[in-house]
């Protein structure tokens, strides 16, 4: 069955996202206790206000880093925050039936999937079958990058190149290209900083 949405714009959600990084950066945030009658009532449907893409890594929970509560963001996550078919389908369900106005990638520095990606590309190290196959998702991410960078900076670009790749990908599905010339939702890429909890959004 079909949701009438949030009932909120993608700018709407993307502020109301970095209002609740900034309560999370100062140590104010929310984390209420659900109370019975609230998960009554999302027992009935949701809305949530945002689509995340995210990585799996367990220090980077997007509805703590957001201070949101259930049933305000539909998360995906997967290692290297990487699209793939059962992603893909997974994203289409949120913006078919769940009408998100907004849709986030969100990376975080020192991510252990593009690292594992640069030692493929730089060194010709080997991983386990399943995971090669994660990092050919993230290889045509890293074409460009100079690879002259000291060791942290160089990760750092790779880690924003990752997102923006992913964030490529989407727009050029034939469903993304039709939702955004239809203006009917956002795209942003951010990446968790760990020494500040910052989430730094990708907006140009």
């Amino acid at each position: 069955m079909s949701s009438a949405g949030p009932g909120i714009t993608a700018d709407q959600a993307l502020a109301r996202l970095k209002r609740g990084n900034q309560r999370f950066r100062a140590g104010k945030a929310r984390f209420p206790t659900v109370q019975k009658e609230v998960l009554a009532r999302l027992a009935r449907g949701q809305q949530p206000y945002a689509t995340v893409l995210g990585c799996s890594d367990s220090r980077v929970p997007p509805e703590l880093v957001f201070d949101a509560g259930f049933g305000e963001l539909f998360i995906v996550r997967v290692a290297g925050n990487v699209i793939g078919p059962t992603i893909a389908g997974t994203l289409q369900y949120a913006g078919t039936h769940l009408h998100t106005p907004l849709f986030v990638v969100m990376g975080h520095e020192g991510c252990g999937a593009v690292q594992a990606a640069l030692a493929s590309l730089l060194h010709g190290t080997r991983h386990r079958s399943r995971i090669e196959t994660l990092l050919e998702s993230i290889l045509p991410a890293l074409d460009g990058l100079d690879r002259e960078l000291p060791p942290d900076q160089l990760l750092h670009a790779a880690v924003e190149a990752n997102v923006r790749w992913t964030m490529r990908t989407m727009l050029e599905s034939p469903e993304g290209r039709a939702r955004l010339a239809a203006g009917e939702m956002r795209l942003v890429g951010a990446v968790f900083e760990f020494g500040t909890g910052t989430v730094r959004f990708l907006e140009d």
